[in-house]
């Protein structure tokens, strides 16, 4: 497992750090995150990264779910 950081000051977005599979969505909309909480877990070339955040925000939109394929740079999250 390894851990990739993302965050945002502010209205922002969380994209997808490099292409994968995700496995597990531990948000939902309308939750508050603070820093260091796992937000999505993905996993690439069969191995899991945890995508946490490195900001307190609030969860406006979770744009992929679980078993969803994604691209590097698609969008997972939108923050308020």
């Amino acid at each position: 497992k390894t851990s990739s950081s993302v965050g945002s000051k502010g209205n922002g977005t969380i994209k997808s750090p490099l292409p994968g599979t995700i496995f597990e969505v531990h948000v939902k909309e309308g939750d508050k995150v603070k820093i260091g909480q796992r937000l999505l877990t993905l996993e690439a070339m069969k191995m899991e990264n945890c995508i946490v955040i490195n900001s307190n925000a609030v969860i406006k939109r979770v744009a992929v779910s679980a078993g969803q394929s994604v691209e590097k740079g698609q969008l997972l999250v939108e923050l308020e």
